[in-house]
Order: C-alpha cells, then sequence, then structure tokens
C-alpha cells in the first residue's frame, strides 16, 4: 500500500488577506503560496512551517460567508502518490462521492471529495 499522510486542513474564512496575515504574524506560518481555484471563484492560500512538506494550512475564501463565529474547518487531506489508483479504489468500496472526478487546480495540484460517516469531508490530494 502507497504510503499517506495528512496533507493539509482546508479552512473557510470571510477575510482572506485578514486570515493570512494572521496565520503569519501571529502564529508564525509561511506563506508557501496563493491560487484562484480552477472555478474562478475560490481564492486559496497554502501556509506551512519551514518550507518542508509537513501538514499546511489551506485557507479557502469566496466558499461560503455565512460562517459561525468559531469559523470553520473545512474538510482535511489525505496526501496519495496515484490519484487515479485511489479514486478508483474508493469507488469500489462504495464511497459517496462530494462531486464526480478528479479536479485539477492551475498549479498542477488535483484533489476529488468523499463523504465521510458523518457529513464530513474528506479529500484525498496529490502534488505533482
Amino acid at each position: 500500500m502507497a504510503k499517506k499522510r495528512i496533507d493539509h486542513v482546508g479552512m473557510v474564512v470571510k477575510d482572506f488577506e485578514r486570515a493570512i496575515e494572521f496565520y503569519q504574524t501571529i502564529v508564525g506560518f509561511e506563506l508557501k503560496g496563493k491560487i484562484t481555484h480552477t472555478n474562478g471563484v475560490f481564492q486559496l492560500a497554502f501556509l506551512g512551517f519551514g518550507g518542508t512538506d509537513e501538514t499546511e494550512l489551506e485557507i479557502i475564501h469566496g466558499y461560503n460567508d455565512s460562517l459561525p463565529a468559531e469559523g470553520k474547518v473545512h474538510h482535511f487531506a489525505v496526501h496519495v502518490d496515484n490519484l487515479e489508483e485511489e479514486y478508483e479504489r474508493v469507488s469500489k468500496l462504495g464511497a459517496a462521492f462530494v462531486e464526480e472526478g478528479i479536479v485539477e487546480l492551475p498549479n498542477g495540484y488535483r484533489y476529488f471529495f468523499i463523504f465521510g460517516p458523518e457529513g464530513e469531508w474528506v479529500e484525498f490530494f496529490h502534488r505533482p
């Protein structure tokens, strides 16, 4: 079985730049990059520590501004080596997909989401 790890945790925010500034200045994250999602609506920022491949924080803006006061963790992502094989594997196991197919972002990152047993979102994610 291929090696897996938690790749990132996605957090939906109302104020994109304020969130990035907070996590850089107060928490000490480094901004690894910002992109606009392929859908042209969502803004994404990836932050981490020390330039390593450790678990990152993904800040998501434009998804939903109706957030509870305590904010919202949107999903967690599992890094996989072969996204197509993983898609096929979870399909055969009867996983419920959030949307069909694999999505590719402008930076080459690729992913798909499934629903967990309580409706939570689990992302399978691959970086080129």
